[in-house]
């Protein structure tokens, strides 16, 4: 790879560049189970620039080896105030590992995308091997693999509910979700002097204690006791109990502190922090990054993680969707939280400077494509609202959904000096554009964008999740009617030939989901063959922790209606229900040929 800035202004990865700039021993040091770029679409290189912004010296250990005598994780010493520890980008297992629990033969967080650079669940590796080397320095969690595991949880690759990671890993604190509030919390207490063990109370963090241990009380915020640990094991019922606090407490404004028995000890975990303001929202993005891997990989071939999202923009977190097989809600929260105009602005300004630029942004969205400055028109229904999903069963009367300040950003990005083409790679939520009220049409833009996404960003194909066609097992993935998206594909159909432009659409389509039965995935095949569509990404379900569907599979109960609910389970049952779809495809293919 080419282009890489050889100034001193990456973070430090080595003892000899940390004896350069003159430390005796970093404040922190963060340690990652990807390659270390640093870019704002990476949450250590986020974490990293954001303490030092604090005025903490930061070091980073991406990739350490595990397997050999520990030098990696010794080569630095200790930091003065903690470690962070996090898997990646990913969880570590669906990274590994596929749908049928076989082994990956590459990894897009490292050079070349070769496999073998991090062990399984590297978040109790990591910590573990930490706390026998320097077992006086606290070690912090973070990232998707510890969040989205900090309560018992199903592993479907080790078929076992397994503990809180904060128990299985030995550490001291997990910080949860989009981490930048409670890591300036953190950082901010230690340096006036706070002891890091006294650090009960901060908001959208988790620690575990000894079962009879008292913790001071979060002002004006309630306690709830989830069912144990041992309960969830031991009983399905009690398991899918938990789930559902968990759920609806991660889908209100103020929840309660959560606490969960572990044995002799319990996981307490504490309530999120609001979601952000403008400033803080924009914050994370204007720190001083490179946006460019570590020099260390200058000899190595390209990261494909970055080269996917290297001249992309993040408009915004969080999705209010509920998608029943979904995580960002459980991680990014359901609120919404979007940068300002200027910020985009001012990060494309960087972009069109980096090396390799040729004008083309690949990605202006987020979690979803066109959620950009959405959210309640009254905070304070919201405030009072449990609801997963702002769209299913219908469009919250509430909740405004207006694509002009979208349509507006992407004529303001088209106008910035060296900026030729703004091309949408995130999915589009298409079923707030149709079948809405003609007054909301209008208010909205919702016509205007869509012609205006499909004239000009569209790069060959646009991506659409309808997941099914079955009103069944849509109910079971909290999805909407299969029509919205056929009235969608009209649209998208006429547009195409009233402008002469050669676009596909590519649907996203979900085989062996919870509630999904093979006269589902048949009739689904009859739908989208009629339809005319190529189902080329059919993706099985794959069970991941701490989300509705997974709770479906591993219990084959609906925590919400007590009701048993039908699952492929078994390798045969998973393959069958894909091949009705892949089948018909490839008889397509044939009469083609």
């Amino acid at each position: 790879m080419t282009g890489y800035d050889e100034r001193p202004v990456f973070l430090p990865v080595t003892r000899a560049e940390i004896d350069h700039l003159g430390w005796d021993q970093p404040d922190i040091i963060l340690v990652s189970g990807d390659a270390y770029i640093d870019h704002p679409s990476f949450g250590v290189a986020v974490m990293a620039r954001l303490a030092e912004a604090q005025g903490m010296r930061v070091a980073v250990l991406p990739q350490p080896n595990w397997r050999d005598d520990l030098r990696d994780f010794k080569k630095m010493g200790p930091p003065l105030c903690f470690f962070g520890v996090t898997a990646g980008a990913m969880d570590s297992m669906v990274n590994h590992y596929t749908a049928r629990r076989r082994k990956r033969s590459d990894d897009a967080y490292t050079p070349g995308g070769r496999p073998g650079y991090r062990p399984d669940m590297p978040s109790v590796v990591y910590t573990r091997i930490l706390k026998r080397l320097f077992p006086d320095i606290p070690v912090v969690l973070g990232g998707v693999e510890a969040s989205m595991r900090r309560f018992s949880h199903y592993d479907y690759w080790q078929d076992e509910v397994k503990p809180s990671i904060l128990v299985e890993s030995g550490a001291d604190m997990l910080i949860y979700g989009m981490g930048e509030q409670p890591f300036i919390r953190i950082t901010e207490l230690l340096r006036r002097g706070v002891p890091f063990h006294s650090l009960h109370n901060i908001l959208q963090t988790a620690i575990v204690v000894d079962k009879d241990k008292e913790v001071p009380a979060i002002k004006g915020t309630g306690e709830t006791i989830l069912p144990s640990h041992e309960l969830c094991v031991a009983d399905k019922e009690q398991f899918a109990k938990a789930f559902r606090i968990m759920e609806e407490a991660s889908n209100k404004w103020s929840p309660d502190r959560l606490i969960q028995p572990h044995g002799k000890q319990k996981v307490i975990v504490n309530p999120p922090a609001p979601p952000p303001g403008q400033k803080m929202a924009d914050m994370p993005y204007d720190l001083p990054y490179t946006r460019l891997p570590h020099p260390k990989y200058k000899n190595k071939p390209p990261i494909p993680a970055y080269e996917m999202i290297r001249f992309s923009v993040t408009l915004h977190r969080g999705c209010f969707g509920g998608c029943s097989f979904c995580a960002i809600a459980a991680h990014q929260g359901k609120f919404v939280v979007s940068r300002s105009e200027q910020s985009v602005i001012s990060e494309l300004e960087k972009i069109v400077q980096m090396p390799g630029f040729k004008g083309h942004i690949s990605d202006m969205g987020g979690p979803t494509a066109n959620m950009y400055r959405m959210g309640g028109t009254d905070m304070s229904v919201c405030a009072s609202c449990k609801r997963p999903s702002c769209l299913y069963p219908t469009i919250c009367k509430n909740l405004n959904y207006d694509h002009n300040p979208l349509i507006h950003l992407y004529e303001r990005a088209l106008e910035v000096q060296g900026v030729r083409k703004v091309t949408i790679g995130s999915g589009v939520r298409h079923d707030m554009l149709v079948d809405q009220p003609a007054s909301a049409v209008t208010r909205y833009g919702l016509h205007n964008y869509m012609q205006r996404l499909i004239k000009h960003h569209v790069s060959g194909r646009l991506k659409l999740a309808p997941e099914h066609t079955q009103p069944a097992v849509l109910k079971m993935m909290r999805k909407p009617p299969f029509r919205s998206f056929e009235r969608f594909y009209r649209m998208f159909r006429q547009i195409c030939q009233d402008e002469g432009l050669p676009w596909q659409m590519v649907p996203y389509l979900i085989s062996g989901h919870p509630g999904c039965s093979d006269n589902d995935m048949m009739t689904m095949a009859k739908v989208i063959r009629g339809l005319g569509l190529q189902p080329e990404q059919v993706q099985e379900f794959t069970p991941t922790p701490m989300t509705l569907a997974t709770t479906m599979y591993y219990t084959g109960i609906d925590p919400y209606t007590g009701k048993k609910i039908i699952t492929a389970t078994t390798d045969q049952q998973k393959k069958q229900q894909k091949g009705y779809l892949l089948r018909q495809s490839d008889k397509r293919n044939s009469r083609k040929r």
